[in-house]
């Protein structure tokens, strides 16, 4: 049997800095009012700003809504795709 590697895309879609929504999110690392610090297909996705609410997520095709008021979107290192452990953190 043959494995299929699905990729989908990554693209994030910013309406009046008010409303973001990202499709290929692979894992979400840690969020709050202030930020949302996420990994994608092409690495580490950081949003920033104030009140910052998950409208939705689906963990199946990797999409979420963002809204509130966004006032950065920093992406990070291209090869991290994922969670690092603790002693990964340390040496960070």
């Amino acid at each position: 049997m043959q494995e299929k590697n699905i990729k989908t895309n990554h693209n994030l879609i910013l309406e009046n800095r008010k409303s973001l929504t990202i499709s290929g999110i692979t894992d979400v690392d840690s969020f709050d009012e202030k930020a949302i610090c996420l990994y994608t297909q092409l690495g580490e996705l950081t949003i920033q700003g104030k009140e910052l609410h998950i409208d939705s997520m689906s963990v199946e095709t990797g999409d979420m809504t963002v809204t509130g008021d966004i006032w950065a979107i920093i992406y990070g290192d291209r090869d991290r795709h994922g969670p690092l452990t603790a002693l990964g953190r340390l040496f960070r």
